[in-house]
């Protein structure tokens, strides 16, 4: 089981509540990524998954090392 430490910038708060989507939801996925891949646009790596409430996500993040990730954004597919 993945465990990460999340830091949380006031913006990529802003950004996932934009697409009514709450922390819990975005490091679930990160944490537990049905897929994982890189965003063709910016070249972050990406957490693609379900959510415990069905809902699918993707999640733009940086990982800053091995147990820490930095959300960057996520939306609903």
């Amino acid at each position: 089981m993945a465990f990460f430490f999340f830091i949380w910038t006031d913006r990529a708060m802003q950004k996932i509540a934009d697409h009514d989507i709450t922390i819990d939801e975005v490091e679930e996925v990160i944490a537990h990524p049905d897929r994982t891949d890189v965003s063709r646009t910016t070249g972050r790596p990406i957490a693609i998954g379900e959510t415990s409430t069905g809902r699918m996500l993707l999640c733009v993040y940086e990982e800053i090392d091995g147990s820490t990730i930095q959300p960057i954004t996520a939306y609903e597919i």
